[in-house]
């Protein structure tokens, strides 16, 4: 006859155990995932949504950047800045050298306006502590009066204490002296390439202080002018417009610095008109007119 086997029971102790601690290691397990989705939750209560931010609102924050920032001035601005107080207005009388242009503009002065007292108009440049005006000599050379103004507006004669008739260059030395005036500062041409930008601020035609801006064209240029034996040598070769009346006046760097004086401009047809070549000497050799170091 066959036994009927009795169960264990000493293992269902156990297996009870085993299975409570499974089932606190699952209740620990989800409370700490609930917990979780609790601690999210709550933080994305507490936390604002941010804004969308829209193409309208992109360009209302561009407009408003661009409303408020400073635009840096040109550098052309700076240059004639920077030379604007030792620019000079040279008229002379009605026997004024062959090169001095002849005209009857009204001409800023100071802050206001008056008619050009003489027949020829040129500009000077202030070059030292001295108040010698450099200019060139075909303006003065005929003149049997010179007056210049300044740039505060001050009124006065002036004579011509050196020349260099080679390169056409004139000193001038006026009386009275504004009680503060500015030397402009002197810069080095050999410093200069081609292509470089150049700078021209004078009178053309008599309108007062009116700037020009090209490149430097070329150096080391001969010219014959119309009414001189010999050439001029040592040239810089400019596209800046050089029209009549701003012989005498500065060829300046873009750091506002004199690198020349504007001697004239290429004139083939006679007419005076600017065909996009003018010349000027070499501060170098001007500045020696008035007893200036070489730079």
């Amino acid at each position: 006859m066959t036994e009927t086997p009795v169960p264990n029971t000493d293992r269902w102790p156990f297996r009870l155990g085993h299975i409570r601690f499974l089932w606190q290691r699952v209740f620990l397990f989800a409370a700490g995932v609930l917990a979780a989705l609790a601690a999210l939750l709550l933080v994305s209560l507490l936390t604002p949504t941010p804004p969308q931010i829209t193409t309208r609102d992109v360009e209302n924050a561009i407009a408003q950047a661009m409303a408020s920032a400073t635009p840096r001035p040109a550098i052309s601005a700076q240059v004639y800045e920077a030379i604007r107080p030792s620019l000079v207005l040279i008229e002379t009388d009605p026997s004024a050298g062959e090169g001095a242009v002849r005209y009857n503009p009204r001409i800023p002065i100071g802050g206001s306006l008056r008619p050009v007292q003489g027949d020829g108009v040129g500009t000077g440049v202030i070059v030292n502590d001295a108040g010698n005006i450099l200019t060139s000599l075909h303006v003065v050379a005929s003149a049997r009066d010179i007056r210049v103004t300044f740039a505060d507006g001050t009124l006065a004669t002036a004579e011509i204490i050196g020349t260099l008739s080679d390169n056409d260059i004139a000193v001038l030395q006026a009386s009275p002296l504004p009680e503060e005036f500015v030397p402009a500062t002197l810069g080095n041409p050999n410093a200069m390439r081609v292509g470089d930008e150049a700078y021209v601020v004078g009178h053309p035609f008599g309108l007062y202080g009116s700037m020009s801006a090209g490149v430097i064209s070329g150096f080391d240029r001969t010219y014959q002018p119309p009414a001189s034996i010999e050439p001029m040598q040592d040239l810089i070769q400019i596209d800046a417009a050089t029209n009549p009346g701003a012989s005498g006046g500065p060829l300046l760097n873009r750091y506002g610095q004199v690198v020349g004086i504007v001697t004239m401009l290429l004139n083939p047809t006679g007419q005076d008109v600017f065909i996009g070549i003018g010349f000027a000497v070499p501060i170098t050799t001007a500045g020696g007119a008035a007893g200036l170091p070489p730079r």
